[in-house]
């Protein structure tokens, strides 16, 4: 068996500011550790091979939908003078693609740590986040940067356009249901749709964003303190923002009004909508698992539960 190192990132939601962040509005987005990507790699006799979801084969024969993973590699591969090194590398991801999770930030997060474990060279987060970059643009053509800086982070990221892009303090007490409107999510319609909205009803939809600018301002004070309920209302307002710029759909309002319905302290979208996923800020464990059952039972196609800061229960 050859020597086997591996390099690890986590799924990332948008906890608000959603949309909003496109013309110039802070977010905050938050990783989640229990759903992750990891990328192993060990050495072999000969050849370089990948095994993943989308592609089993030798790396030099990565097709145009992994475009920004071969260009990742290729440029690792150039910069540590390994394209003679032999090695098989899997990735093994749990976050689902096209969800608004990070999915391919994950991915090239992963891979960077992976490789420079495996090359044994010295990683800092300035240059995590360069590289990852290399597989984004290819991906996304102009990324903001924010997901790669929150599935590499420990804690939630403080992101404004264009500005700063810092992690925050968190001290958050409580549980989170991320779940799947089994929809995918359509980001481009999306923000197109409100694009077109500050055309047609200018005023209306400048408030909008403002308004969800100054809840995402007031989440950070929440966050920090922590105030989850003052939490659970703010991600509800923000949902009804999100609502009137169009950019929700039935599914999600309807799965928004089970997860409030059955105790969950505010639900919104997260990430482009139109489909795509929600959250569910809960108080409690068992409100959590009711608010998670009850999605399920609604239509949700997959659920995950995230814990914040909580300390072991003893009851």
């Amino acid at each position: 068996m050859g020597r086997t190192v591996s390099g690890q990132s986590n799924a990332k939601i948008i906890l608000i500011g959603d949309h909003s962040v496109v013309y110039g509005q802070p977010a905050i987005a938050l990783t989640l550790p229990s759903v992750t990507t990891n990328v192993s790699m060990t050495t072999t006799a000969q050849g370089q091979h990948l095994n993943s979801r989308y592609f089993d084969g030798p790396i030099s024969q990565l097709g145009q939908n992994l475009a920004g993973v071969a260009k990742l590699i290729d440029t690792l591969l150039t910069r540590f003078d390994g394209h003679a090194v032999p090695f098989d590398m899997t990735i093994t991801s749990a976050l689902p693609a096209e969800r608004g999770m990070g999915s391919s930030a994950a991915v090239a997060v992963a891979i960077t740590r992976a490789m420079y474990a495996f090359f044994d060279r010295p990683l800092t987060r300035d240059v995590l986040l360069a590289n990852a970059e290399i597989a984004e643009k290819i991906t996304h053509g102009n990324p903001s940067g924010i997901d790669a800086a929150t599935v590499s982070s420990d804690v939630p990221i403080w992101f404004v356009p264009h500005q700063e892009t810092t992690q925050i303090p968190f001290a958050l007490q409580g549980y989170l249901v991320i779940a799947d409107s089994g929809i995918k999510g359509q980001t481009g319609k999306a923000v197109a749709t409100v694009a077109r909205r500050k055309t047609t009803m200018p005023d209306e939809t400048n408030d909008q964003i403002h308004t969800l600018g100054q809840l995402s301002v007031a989440a950070r004070s929440a966050l920090a303190k922590p105030d989850l309920n003052q939490l659970g209302t703010i991600i509800s307002d923000a949902q009804t923002q999100l609502h009137g710029l169009g950019v929700s759909s039935p599914e999600l309002d309807r799965l928004i009004h089970v997860a409030t319905a059955n105790g969950a302290l505010g639900a919104k979208l997260t990430g482009g909508g139109m489909g795509g996923c929600l959250i569910a800020l809960c108080p409690d464990r068992k409100t959590t698992q009711r608010v998670q059952d009850s999605l399920v039972t609604a239509g949700a196609t997959a659920t995950w539960i995230e814990a914040f800061n909580l300390e072991e229960e003893h009851s």
